[in-house]
């Protein structure tokens, strides 16, 4: 492997705001009545809270792999290194379609934002997808959009940081004024029914958790780029999967204490809506919930893109993708065409529309949730096969833990099966078709160099 030369320019809150602001993207504003009508106001509550536990236990093994090994990809080599190399591939492959899937969604979210924000915005209708009408004032705000982000990553790890910060800090500054506004102007009798079709309503929930928590796995990525003490780097990440489960039963329970079932039906933006209710009716109060929303959407679309380039570089560094896409840029030390490779991508994708980018997103948390198993299962073997590694923030009661792991992460692989529909699968088949020439391609080159 050629010599790294990352820079470790990412500190301790540079890393929390990393991960937290990407669990924390846009689905808490438009997602949580749907949540609350489904499980009622403790079965959704619930829902997120069995679905942290799940995130939590696979949190903890990547902790711990990640402090043991702070190598950029962070996937890619606790796999490559229990598993080998072709396991390896299908766990950072599986792993990418996911980052990659919500970088493209924000692409199209953000759009939808500025849509809501200012009518009359849509100009210049082109065509439809799947009965979404494509406009190109749509498309433009995504399209720039996606060339500022990228270029932001472009010149380097820490202004790409210093913005998640800021959005992370604006995003946390106003859903503290929703929960304070719920508190005062909330009716506890609003909340009821507290449950809605029992466990098949908390499950129903639960299902949708892994997306809205997957973040917290950016940090193992750019691992080789964070200076602090690396026991610090594993207490950081369980901190922020924490922070991710606390955010979301404490949204829940605001809205729900702000409005009644009935109401949440009618509403568009349930969370603004509910913002409006808890400041007395002022829309202005639901207008400024809607920029952190925006926010939100920012800080998971940086924070992917971010991941996700690192993802790509570890791959192709290790020859396992075409060499070109492991270059360091000489002045800013990012890995270059891997970021503009995804900043390609999320500017393709407002051109689809948000119904197509739908199955993408469901697609890629498929994904995300097998690289989950292979990281826990590489947890495991490594316990085993290497009892003597150097682990700065090393768990007590291991095989509990990773086995927990194991068995949830796949678990919820299993409930995701049934539920991913047929242009889906297509997604997942086409993707894998795609790294399977793309893995053959770059071991032949290999083998032809050596």
């Amino acid at each position: 492997m050629e010599e790294k030369n990352f820079d470790r320019v990412l500190g301790k809150k540079d890393v929390l705001a990393l991960a937290f602001g990407a669990m924390i993207g846009w689905g808490w504003v438009i997602l949580v009545g749907g949540w609350i009508l489904k499980a009622g106001t403790l079965g959704a509550m619930s829902a997120f809270i069995i679905g942290g536990i799940m995130v939590i236990f696979v949190g903890l093994v990547y902790a711990e792999l990640t402090a043991a090994m702070p190598e950029c990809g962070g996937a890619n080599v606790f796999s490559r290194r229990a598993l080998g190399k072709n396991a390896s591939f299908v766990c950072t492959w599986a792993l990418i379609l996911g980052y990659v899937g919500v970088v493209a969604f924000e692409a199209c979210a953000l759009p939808n934002v500025v849509e809501y924000l200012l009518p009359g915005f849509l100009k210049g209708y082109m065509y439809s997808v799947a009965g979404f009408d494509i406009y190109a004032s749509w498309v433009a705000v995504g399209v720039v959009s996606s060339i500022i982000i990228t270029a932001i990553n472009y010149f380097g790890a820490k202004p790409a940081a210093v913005l998640q910060s800021v959005l992370t800090v604006a995003i946390a500054a106003v859903g503290i004024a929703l929960i304070c506004g719920s508190a005062f102007s909330g009716n506890i009798e609003n909340t009821k029914p507290l449950f809605i079709d029992g466990i098949g309503g908390i499950m129903g929930v639960a299902i949708a958790t892994p997306f809205m928590y997957v973040g917290f796995d950016v940090i193992p990525q750019a691992a080789e780029e964070i200076n602090m003490p690396f026991n610090k780097i594993g207490k950081i990440l369980i901190l922020s999967i924490v922070m991710a489960v606390s955010w979301y039963a404490l949204v829940i329970f605001s809205v729900s204490m702000t409005m009644k079932p009935w109401e949440m039906e009618t509403s568009i933006l349930v969370t603004a809506d509910a913002m409006k209710f808890a400041f007395g009716g002022r829309q202005i109060a639901a207008q400024i919930l809607i920029i952190a929303g925006l926010a939100g959407i920012v800080s998971s679309w940086n924070a992917f893109l971010m991941g996700g380039s690192r993802a790509i570089y570890s791959l192709a560094q290790a020859k396992m993708l075409p060499s070109f896409l492991a270059k360091l840029h000489p002045k800013y030390k990012t890995p270059t065409n891997a970021i503009l490779l995804i900043g390609l991508c999320s500017c393709v994708a407002p051109f689809f529309g948000k119904v197509m980018l739908t199955c993408i997103t469901n697609a890629g948390s498929f994904g995300i949730v097998i690289a989950y198993v292979l990281v826990s299962i590489s947890f495991m073997v490594l316990r085993k096969k290497e009892p003597d590694m150097p682990r700065p923030y090393k768990l007590k009661n291991y095989k509990f833990i990773g086995s927990m792991a194991i068995i949830l992460a796949s678990l919820m692989l299993l409930l995701y099966i049934p539920g991913l529909i047929k242009a889906e699968w297509i997604i997942v088949g086409g993707w894998t078709v795609l790294g399977a020439i793309f893995f053959i391609s770059a071991k032949r080159k290999s083998n032809n160099v050596n």
